[in-house]
């Protein structure tokens, strides 16, 4: 009896340790299942964080393309403004001095005329006509040009 007991024993120990090996493998297929689930989930982020690297790539590409094109614009339109600035400096600057040379000359047209011209009532002046004037030199010749351009018909101040 020993000898069948102790077979018995061994067989039923065996059974044992082989239920358990099952339920163990049944245990590791659910966690493998499990697993290879997250694999594919994992699997999907990847590609999604592949495909959105792709489209800020191509983002960051355009705004420089912008950013290079507004550079561009922005260096042209400023040396544009250099040359306008320029130009309007040098206007002013030929303005300025030909005010100032029709300021010399209706001085001096006035200095001349102070003394040969008698103080006379607002109303007398008004209605005088400009008497000619024949001064000499530089003065004469800015006078004539003067009376030359229309608009202005020989009256210097």
């Amino acid at each position: 009896m020993f000898g069948i007991g102790l077979g018995m024993v061994v067989e039923a120990s065996v059974a044992v340790l082989l239920a358990v090996t099952i339920g163990y493998c049944v245990i590791l297929n659910a966690r493998l299942k499990r697993l290879h689930a997250d694999r594919d989930t994992l699997q999907k982020m990847v590609g999604d964080l592949v495909q959105a690297t792709a489209l800020a790539n191509a983002a960051v590409m355009e705004l420089k393309t912008a950013a290079l094109e507004a550079d561009t614009k922005l260096v042209a339109r400023l040396e544009e403004a250099g040359r306008f600035e320029q130009t309007l400096s040098q206007s002013v600057a030929t303005g300025s001095q030909l005010i100032e040379k029709i300021a010399r000359i209706t001085a001096a047209a006035r200095t001349q005329m102070q003394p040969e011209a008698a103080p006379a009532p607002a109303k007398a002046e008004a209605k005088s006509t400009p008497t000619n004037v024949e001064p000499s030199g530089r003065l004469a010749s800015a006078l004539q040009q003067l009376a030359m351009r229309p608009g202005i018909g020989g009256r210097a101040a």
